[in-house]
């Protein structure tokens, strides 16, 4: 499994965000809040995007820390989403407490949020 994060599955296309807050779905694990929204079939890989709230931390360098341990968790664990996915995603990422949690428990919430996210894409999936 390659454990990069490469250029290509940095979301950073302005027109993909407004699609992600305007028709996204939303999946929660306290205290992280992921966003999706199914790209068009042009782009290959799957997206993903970090946001840390300036409300909940005044100091650039709190929020710089939380979002590079979402980063390293989405890359440890990118794995499970893409083993399960069929078509490519626009994923957006939320850190939503004053809470400072620790890395293993921040890691143990990515993970349940990929496995909630993955059960809610084959739900919707499924044949009605």
């Amino acid at each position: 499994m390659d454990f990069s994060y490469p250029k290509t599955e940095k979301l950073k296309s302005r027109k993909t965000i407004d699609s992600l807050f305007s028709e996204g779905k939303s999946v929660s694990k306290f205290p992280l809040r992921m966003v999706y929204v199914a790209t068009d079939e042009e782009n290959t890989t799957t997206t993903f995007g970090v946001s840390v709230s300036k409300k909940n931390f005044k100091k650039a360098v709190d929020r710089n820390y939380f979002k590079r341990v979402l980063r390293e968790c989405y890359r440890l664990n990118k794995h499970l989403i893409h083993d399960n996915l069929q078509k490519p995603y626009a994923i957006m990422f939320f850190y939503q407490t004053k809470e400072r949690l620790s890395y293993q428990e921040i890691n143990e919430k990515t993970i349940a949020i990929f496995e909630k996210f993955i059960r809610q894409i084959n739900e919707d999936n499924l044949p009605k």
